[in-house]
């Protein structure tokens, strides 16, 4: 087998976040390769640890929304609020590469444990702060959860069809979003030399960001965004088409795509209709068009369009459930999915979406109990196990 390329070993990174952009963040990171402490609150630690389909889970502070980003990490639980605390989180900072945290901005300001303070300790250090709108203006302080970011950034706006939109998109688009940016951000700034920056990243910009053709179609091309439905507007056809049994997609979107789709469809009379002459006309009469098309398509099951047009060039892809997409043969042979053994079964988890040199990273240890590496951690800063005991029963870690 290939070897896993772990570009981010030797890298030590404090997690110091809570439920899903941080966490998330912090978890691509431990896939590459970095070693990541999650410093969480003594007796409750991570919210999302409480969270998910499963109760049993979450009693037990295990719960599925935190099991989904947490793997490959290392947890000890500390109390910033406590001048102790304080003292072991510099110490902790100072064998640190990066701290990633996602507090409203100005809340480890409060704790005497801003930039400022934590880059005196440690001049290298990268210090990335994730919120919902930045660390500045009118927004700042206002609560960001991924369904207010997503409806600020317009997202939902565009989402669902005209008649249905503002839909919220059905996964937390702006958490994760958010968090793929200051992955890659803080990969970036692992990069410079020297090192030790402050690095702003606002959910909110990175979902804008993500938008560009909308984004640019209103600022240059003073196009007003809307929702389309399943249309893809750049083209047509191209979107989703009913067929005997399931809806597949369709796009369409070259010339020759056109005429081998009508050709292979038995359907010239619709190249010979001049509301469909020219990539505009098309667009422009894209509704009747689905209706024509799909006249046709529903005379025979998606499996059998999606071969055979995918073997003209014409390109089409089944609608897929997330089971079903799980599931599909082509995700399996790519090892997306893996598994590790955590108490007495197998845990499957995503592994990193970036294949290397031919290997995939996954995590190799399960998401850590809460303080399950108190010990450890803090008997490298110099802490004996009594000091350690006397410290928990103080509530201080």
């Amino acid at each position: 087998m290939p070897k896993v390329t772990k570009p981010l070993e030797g890298v030590r990174v404090l997690d110091l976040t809570n439920v899903l952009a941080g966490p998330y963040c912090c978890y691509q990171l431990a896939l590459m390769g970095a070693e990541v402490i999650k410093v969480e609150r003594p007796r409750t630690g991570d919210l999302a640890r409480v969270l998910g389909a499963d109760p049993d889970r979450n009693n037990a502070g295990m719960g599925i929304s935190f099991l989904a980003q947490n793997a490959g990490k290392k947890s000890v639980t500390l109390d910033m609020k406590a001048e102790r605390g304080k003292e072991l989180l510099k110490q902790l900072v100072c064998t640190a590469d990066v701290l990633v945290e996602n507090f409203r901005p100005g809340v480890m300001n409060r704790l005497g444990l801003g930039y400022e303070i934590l880059q005196a300790e440690n001049p290298q250090l990268i210090y990335c702060a994730i919120s919902g709108f930045g660390q500045d203006g009118p927004r700042k302080n206002d609560p960001a959860y991924d369904q207010i970011v997503q409806g600020i950034s317009g997202v939902m706006s565009i989402t669902g069809a005209p008649d249905t939109a503002p839909y919220r998109v059905g996964y937390p688009l702006a958490d994760t979003v958010g968090g793929l940016t200051a992955a890659f951000a803080i990969a970036a700034a692992l990069n410079a030399n020297p090192r030790g920056t402050f690095l702003d990243i606002s959910m909110t910009e990175a979902v804008i960001s993500s938008m560009g053709w909308v984004v640019s179609n209103h600022l240059i091309g003073g196009v007003a965004p809307a929702a389309h439905g399943n249309e893809n507007t750049t083209s047509a056809p191209s979107g989703t088409f009913k067929t005997a049994d399931n809806p597949i997609n369709i796009a369409a979107n070259r010339d020759e795509q056109w005429q081998a789709l009508t050709s292979h469809l038995n359907r010239d009379d619709l190249l010979e209709n001049p509301d469909y002459a020219t990539r505009e006309d098309r667009k422009r009469n894209r509704h009747a068009l689905r209706e024509e098309l799909e006249r046709t398509l529903r005379t025979r099951s998606a499996a059998d369009w999606v071969r055979e047009l995918n073997a003209l060039s014409v390109p089409t892809g089944p609608v897929f459930s997330v089971p079903d997409a799980l599931a599909d043969k082509h995700l399996a042979g790519r090892g997306l999915i893996g598994s590790l053994p955590m108490d007495r079964e197998e845990l499957k988890l995503a592994g990193s979406p970036i294949v290397a040199d031919g290997a995939r990273p996954m995590a190799q240890t399960a998401p850590p109990e809460l303080g399950a590496h108190n010990k450890m951690i803090w008997a490298e800063l110099g802490l004996s196990e009594q000091e350690v005991m006397a410290l928990s029963k103080e509530g201080v870690i």
